[in-house]
């Protein structure tokens, strides 16, 4: 399931199946941010793929004594993120092989160039990378620049592939309920980077275009996110919950379109593929 860039998607210019492309920097991300959407997709027959920057080479969640080091932890969250990436229904998952915490020092013009071999509707997190990680921010930069790349005939002519002109793209968004549900599973998430606290962003609700209601699929995503075991010291405590917390937990994501050519206006999404089913 798991495959290392270059890589070339004719089949994605040809196939008239309804595709989604997720686009994130590290193992866990998709089963934390939108691991229900994704199954929901998944199981309604939608062609689900995933780009991961990185493999999580810094996530060690234990004693620093006991460490695998760079290169084992990577192997162990790659084969994780593979276990998640079935349990959720994602057809395949390419890594782009950057480290983990230095995705935004990445070669823009590289990232791009391999994002933009696979993006159809795709989504990713949104310029605030959720609570301010930097290499969330940058794939989410990276992300946008794939989503232009994609219709330029010279970069298609170089890679042998027809242009294309991505459909729809969106933001994952964190609205203020989200966040108090986040901040009272795992507590007050913050990070300092060049010597200033992040944590948490909440849009307004206002900002919010999309909707997608995964509540039939909680259970789904939670196992998704048990797979993730090198993490359980964080995420154990979601075994614990009720149902109904469940519920609400991974329940409805919230999206931001940052642009469609199919629909527009005012009224909230339910379904990504509005426009083009």
């Amino acid at each position: 399931m798991g495959a290392s860039f270059p890589f070339i998607g004719d089949e994605a210019h040809v196939n008239e199946t309804l595709k989604l492309l997720a686009i994130f920097a590290h193992p866990d991300d998709e089963s934390l941010g939108v691991g229900s959407t994704l199954a929901k997709y998944a199981a309604e027959g939608v062609e689900i793929y995933l780009v991961c920057a990185t493999r999580g080479e810094r996530g060690w969640m234990g004693d620093e004594k006991d460490n695998p080091g760079l290169k084992e932890l990577g192997n162990i969250r790659e084969r994780e993120l593979l276990c998640a990436a079935e349990t959720l229904g994602i057809k395949k998952v390419y890594f782009l092989d950057y480290l983990d915490g230095d995705v935004d020092q990445a070669d823009p013009k590289e990232m791009i160039e391999k994002i933009a071999a696979v993006i159809r509707v795709a989504i990713s997190f949104g310029p605030d990378g959720a609570y301010g990680h930097p290499d969330h921010i940058a794939i989410s930069q990276f992300s946008l620049g794939a989503c232009t790349l994609a219709a330029d005939s010279s970069f298609a002519d170089a890679k042998r592939l027809s242009p294309y002109r991505v459909s729809k793209f969106y933001y994952f968004m964190n609205t203020a309920d989200l966040v108090n549900r986040y901040s009272g599973v795992f507590g007050d998430v913050r990070m300092e980077v060049d010597g200033a606290v992040r944590f948490f962003v909440a849009w307004d609700d206002w900002l919010h275009t999309t909707v997608i209601d995964g509540s039939a699929y909680w259970r789904t995503a939670r196992e998704a996110v048990n797979c993730h075991k090198s993490q359980v010291s964080a995420y154990g405590v979601l075994n614990d919950l009720s149902e109904e917390k469940s519920v609400e937990l991974w329940g409805k994501r919230t999206y931001y379109r940052v642009f469609s050519l199919v629909n527009g206006g005012r009224d909230v999404e339910a379904d990504f593929f509005a426009g083009l089913r």
